[in-house]
């Protein structure tokens, strides 16, 4: 029974997939990034060729990095908890992720003031 949860090097292939998935999530977080920073500037591109109200082309092109970058984040984070919590739970390991987490949280609101204009528990500017 052992024999199919172990590998020859000791390993458990569970172990293996996991691994192999928190890479694919961060990845994926990257690819997300990258994707809809594409998007948004080839968007940017296009209204400023076609003279579309130019005046909001700016504002528009930071929500839409802005939001790229939150979702980003947070696929990120969830690659890191995936990582941490199946493969090093360690004190050292909970502490790094803790920390990573915060300071990705921090980023988060400073994105989300950057694109909303205001801080979450105040209400919207007219």
């Amino acid at each position: 029974m052992l024999k199919y949860l172990f590998s020859a090097d000791g390993t458990s292939p569970i172990f293996v997939w996991i691994e192999y998935a928190a890479v694919f999530v961060e990845v994926l977080a990257v690819a997300i990034i990258v994707f809809a920073i594409l998007m948004a500037l080839a968007r940017y591109v296009i209204n400023y060729a076609a003279n579309r109200e130019r005046d909001h082309l700016y504002h528009d092109l930071k929500v839409s990095l802005g939001k790229a970058l939150l979702l980003g984040l947070e696929v990120l984070v969830a690659a890191d908890i995936i990582h941490t919590v199946a493969l090093e739970a360690t004190m050292e390991s909970v502490f790094v992720l803790g920390l990573l987490v915060l300071i990705r949280t921090f980023l988060s609101w400073a994105l989300v003031v950057e694109i909303e204009g205001h801080w979450p528990w105040q209400q919207r500017r007219p």
